[in-house]
């Protein structure tokens, strides 16, 4: 129904590492997910991110497609590189205000998981971190 609201799903145990140069875009997510119980962990770039992600091991990456330097594109074509130990099968999220169809298909033939455009509801990204935590 429209305007219905679900409880927040429960995270607890759930690690997001989130990748996006724009300060406030990591406040909010931050936020969002840690009103569910999630464990967050944020970067304002891909190649920092990179450095760090076999001893983080999340369970959900979400990153911004367009930042300076390493992009989203150059991002999870690394990330899909690494072996699965060292989070190369980690599941990810494209959170990206390139959201045309074609953006999409990119975003998808490249290995992001899902492509979510900004603006984007607190309530669709909480659930969007619980459908791919339960997959991983």
């Amino acid at each position: 129904m429209e305007g219905e609201h679900l409880p927040c799903p429960d995270l607890s145990g759930v690690h997001v590492v989130v990748v996006d140069d724009d300060q406030d875009a990591l406040k909010l997510v931050k936020r969002v997910l840690e009103n569910c119980n999630a464990k967050v962990t944020v970067f304002e770039s891909g190649a920092d991110c990179l450095k760090h992600l076999a001893t983080l091991r999340p369970t959900v990456l979400i990153t911004d497609i367009g930042m300076p330097g390493m992009d989203g594109y150059s991002f999870i074509k690394a990330v899909r590189a690494l072996p699965p130990e060292g989070g190369g099968t980690t599941p990810v999220v494209a959170l990206t205000a390139h959201a045309r169809s074609q953006d999409r298909r990119r975003a998808m033939l490249t290995g992001f998981d899902i492509h979510v455009a900004r603006p984007v509801e607190p309530s669709e990204l909480e659930a969007v971190v619980a459908r791919l935590a339960r997959r991983a």
